[in-house]
């Protein structure tokens, strides 16, 4: 097996509708014709923002405004072992241009079936384009505080703006109370093209055709492989339970608690910077959760979280 690990900076540019960029690799290059995010090799002394920078004005003539850290893919091909550190790029300047005559396009962020045009792609992507098809405001449910019918009211409005992603999590009902608001819910929400995550109960996602699970931390532990469910969440509070979420298997992961909240008050809670320095080199999509409010999402971001999870600011 070929040891060598080259690192590469990756960027995953989006514009404000959520499509992103593909590029083709040119012909005098490995795997010539292959279908890729732009970027290329971390040069000796340089950090993987400044490669990220410098590279996409090599290849599409662009300067880079605004980089968010994302996600750190490792992946062996034949020739070697590539780590790339991926950023989303929302924020350039010039014109996009293929410098080395490399073809581009631009994808619909969607269910990956729904992608033309770009096969035969990278191997070390495609998980890329699985996290992209994740919104990045996840909002948990609160009939706990609003009551059933309230919290189904304030749901319909949210759905009809646009949110796209929910977990159903209400531990003060009975499994029958649970199961009804379940299906209420399943039928709001795939009425406006939005998923539904119910939290810990796998038997009930799959009985019921939600769109997967969150799992608990516990579930997280004991767990010895992915519940066969189309998404998969894992509510993690430490690099530990993050890394356990990826070698799992799961789609995404939230990390909690950022900031005090109002459920805990008094209790320990990450900050940013623990945040970051556990979040940066995931390789899934984190989540911030704890304490936060929708104009939290560009720090977010900024420490490398695919988004934020809301609870009571959702609603």
């Amino acid at each position: 097996m070929n040891s060598k690990v080259v690192e590469v900076a990756a960027a995953v540019l989006q514009k404000s509708d959520g499509s992103y960029l593909l590029a083709q690799r040119p012909a005098d290059k490995i795997w010539a014709g292959y279908w890729e995010f732009p970027g290329g090799k971390i040069e000796l002394g340089e950090s993987a923002h400044a490669a990220l920078v410098r590279e996409l004005h090599e290849e599409l003539g662009i300067e880079v405004e605004t980089a968010y850290p994302w996600l750190t893919r490792v992946f062996t091909y034949p020739h070697a072992t590539v780590k790339l550190y991926f950023f989303r790029v929302t924020k350039w300047r010039g014109e996009l241009f293929g410098l080395e005559g490399q073809e581009f396009v631009w994808q619909a962020r969607g269910r990956l079936q729904d992608q033309v045009n770009v096969a035969p792609l990278l191997p070390a992507n495609m998980p890329i384009l699985r996290a992209l098809e994740l919104p990045t405001l996840y909002a948990i449910s609160n009939a706990a505080e609003l009551g059933v019918e309230g919290f189904l009211s304030r749901l319909e409005g949210r759905l009809s703006e646009g949110l796209k992603l929910i977990q159903l999590r209400e531990k003060n009902l009975t499994s029958d109370e649970f199961c009804e608001l379940a299906k209420r819910v399943l039928a709001l929400a795939h009425a406006h093209g939005a998923k539904v995550l119910l939290n810990g109960d796998i038997a009930l996602a799959q009985a019921l055709g939600a769109d997967g699970v969150q799992l608990t931390a516990t579930q997280l532990s004991e767990l010895k492989q992915r519940p066969e469910v189309d998404w998969c969440g894992a509510s993690c509070h430490d690099a530990q339970e993050l890394n356990r979420a990826a070698e799992l298997g799961c789609d995404f992961a939230l990390l909690s608690p950022v900031l005090p909240t109002q459920s805990h008050p008094g209790a320990p809670h990450l900050g940013w910077e623990k945040f970051a320095d556990i979040a940066s080199g995931a390789s899934i999509p984190v989540y911030a959760l704890g304490g936060l409010i929708a104009e939290d999402m560009q720090t977010a971001w900024q420490h490398g979280a695919h988004g934020i999870a809301l609870l009571r600011q959702a609603w």
